[in-house]
């Protein structure tokens, strides 16, 4: 899951800016984990310790806080609820990579999926995007072709994957929606030539830019493998806290990238 981290620290110094280009340093002194990070630490956590998806985002959002998390999921904590509230967006989709790892079949891995963002995210659309989203990385980490994964996600999601980013750029503006940024994320991932290309990919649609790097970074690292480089700059922005919490998780499921 540590790809979809890096995506996540590096996307940091762009979700507001709208970039336009490929050409930016990968990392930056400002360069931060945002909440795309705390929420799939708290995934890995449920998956290593089940106590109940939502007392994990509650535990973790008090832990780290200030994190730039979304409004409504805001509220959702500071009220104390632990009921759903019906969101789309897609916060589903950027925690569920760990979800990936933690079962060797594709219908366990949507189940656990679906079950992660319906703890928030019940609304069809949120979990949708979570499945496709894990699906995608459960499918490359088990080797799967892009093509595979590209007719995979369209047959079972209904997502349009056609596009290409040459043709999304120009008008993509920020999106928080599953429907408006998961397809985007995967297309990024299926355009790059390697992880590094994905992560440039995402950033430079201009949108919700960690988000939809750490999505794309989570399939890509499955697909690609992690540069050891970019791994050590990303945990190196991380507290121990959360480094523990990835020793831990990637102790109890071991299976990495196949590439």
């Amino acid at each position: 899951m540590l790809g979809s981290i890096a995506g996540d620290i590096i996307g940091s110094v762009h979700e507001w800016s709208a970039t336009k280009t490929k050409d930016f340093p990968l990392f930056t002194a400002q360069s931060s984990f945002t909440d795309d990070s705390v929420l799939t630490f708290a995934v890995a956590h449920q998956l290593l310790d089940p106590r109940g998806y939502a007392d994990a985002f509650h535990r973790y959002v008090a832990a780290y806080p200030d994190r730039g998390y979304g409004g409504r999921f805001q509220e959702w904590v500071r009220s104390g609820n632990r009921q759903p509230y019906g969101s789309y967006g897609n916060g589903s989709a950027m925690r569920v990579s760990p979800v990936a790892y933690a079962f060797e079949s594709l219908e366990d891995v949507l189940a656990e999926a679906s079950r992660s963002a319906a703890a928030t995210h019940d609304h069809p659309e949120g979990i949708r995007g979570a499945q496709a989203v894990a699906a995608a990385v459960f499918l490359a980490r088990k080797g799967a072709s892009k093509s595979e994964i590209r007719n995979t996600v369209q047959d079972r999601f209904k997502y349009d994957l056609r596009p290409t980013l040459a043709a999304i750029r120009p008008t993509y503006s920020f999106d928080e929606t599953c429907q408006g940024s998961v397809p985007q994320a995967l297309i990024a991932f299926l355009e790059a030539a390697d992880y590094e290309d994905a992560i440039r990919n995402a950033i430079s649609l201009g949108g919700d830019a960690d988000t939809l790097a750490c999505i794309a970074g989570g399939i890509a690292e499955a697909h690609f493998g992690l540069p050891p480089a970019v791994g050590q700059q990303a945990l190196a922005r991380l507290p121990e806290s959360l480094r523990a919490v990835y020793r831990a998780f990637r102790h109890r499921f071991p299976s990495g990238a196949t590439r």
